[in-house]
């Protein structure tokens, strides 16, 4: 690894370090199927790390860290919730599609209006900001305001005024539209748009940062997949091309902790640890892997939580339909698929913490062959 990291353990995370290496991903516009600035930034700091990482025809990114022994993958996600450009009007507002799911179904419509927005242009780059915007109540009816938002009643200001200003700029139908929002540490919590799933990313070059490989009991290998919000088509990809003993699928999970809000449908909570998934809404993950996880945690004095969801998936599944041993893991998030996610920087250094166990101890990826 990189001699400017040398001597630097896990157990020596602070905020400021999380923060330094969050903030730079979360910043990046990267919705699924435009992956590529976060995918560059990967590879320079993988590269520098002395990783020797590959890109394949969908985009996925992968490499080699070191190790013999049963091969295992710890993989995030590299794309964010997004939004495409369905219509431009001929006053220059922009009306908008899920960038992922049904073509009506926007992840959380209730936390666009007010939101800044990025429009990006061919080359993935911003070519125009404004503001996702509604109708207020002062120009409406009462009964409109009382039926469901959807995807009609909300558009992007750009603050042009024609269709041909807009696409002067670059703008085109089709073009993602990604939020604009700040990194913030508050105490002891982390606040930004695209911890879903940048933060499992950092977590990943927090690790690297830190692994010791003479420690290594696998052969481990580190990736960033494309369109996890889009069905998991990169990890599809992935697992139909490579064979590992085990995989981890990295994403952030749920927390229940926060008002108006049933707390007995989420069990997790902030600052108690990163969550151990042993089932969600579309697959139940392998058990033998899941408790290796944890008994890893526990016996290096890391706290861990068990999760079990609903409304809730990760790449892991393209991994399980494609017969691979697998377990999803990650630091509990609330306010997920806005752009307000917000975790606990403890849970993220603690992330790290378990992830370093569970790879550099015997006990474990001989068990889940």
């Amino acid at each position: 690894m990189n001699a400017a990291h040398k001597g630097r353990t896990p157990g020596d995370l602070d905020a400021a370090r999380i923060l330094e290496t969050v903030e730079p991903l979360c910043q990046l516009s990267g919705p699924s199927g435009h992956e590529a600035p976060v995918r560059a930034h990967l590879e320079q700091v993988w590269t520098g790390l002395g990783l020797e990482p590959a890109t394949d025809r969908i985009g996925n990114l992968l490499a080699r860290v070191g190790g013999s022994g049963p091969r295992v993958l710890l993989t995030a996600h590299m794309d964010e919730i997004g939004f495409t450009v369905r219509h431009i009007t001929d006053d220059g507002f922009l009306f908008l599609d899920s960038g992922q799911g049904g073509r009506r179904d926007a992840p959380e419509r209730r936390f666009m209006i007010g939101q800044r927005a990025n429009v990006l242009g061919r080359d993935q780059e911003i070519v125009a900001c404004g503001a996702i915007a509604s109708p207020s109540g002062h120009v409406i009816t009462p009964t409109r305001l009382e039926e469901p938002v959807t995807l009609s009643d909300v558009f992007v200001d750009l603050g042009a005024e024609s269709r041909e200003e807009v696409e002067a700029s670059g703008v085109h139908i089709g073009s993602p539209v990604v939020w604009d929002a700040p990194t913030r540490v508050l105490g002891n919590r982390l606040t930004s748009k695209a911890l879903d799933d940048r933060l499992l990313l950092a977590v990943i070059v927090l690790l690297l940062e830190t692994l010791d490989l003479g420690r290594l009991t696998c052969e481990l290998w580190v990736g960033g997949t494309v369109q996890e919000e889009n069905h998991s088509h990169g990890a599809r990809a992935v697992a139909a091309r490579e064979q590992f003993d085990a995989v981890l699928a990295l994403d952030v999970t749920l927390a229940g902790d926060i008002p108006a809000f049933d707390r007995t449908a989420v069990d997790s909570r902030l600052g108690q640890g990163p969550v151990v998934v042993h089932q969600d809404h579309l697959v139940a993950y392998d058990q033998t892997l899941a408790w290796s996880v944890i008994d890893a945690g526990r016996a290096a004095g890391v706290p861990v939580q068990q999760g079990s969801f609903h409304n809730f998936a990760t790449d892991g599944y393209a991994f399980v339909d494609a017969g691979l041993t697998t377990v999803a893991v990650g630091p509990p998030a609330r306010y997920t698929h806005t752009a307000i996610e917000c975790v606990d920087v403890r849970d993220v250094a603690n992330t790290v913490r378990l992830l370093d166990a569970f790879v550099t101890t015997s006990q474990r990826p001989d068990q889940v062959q």
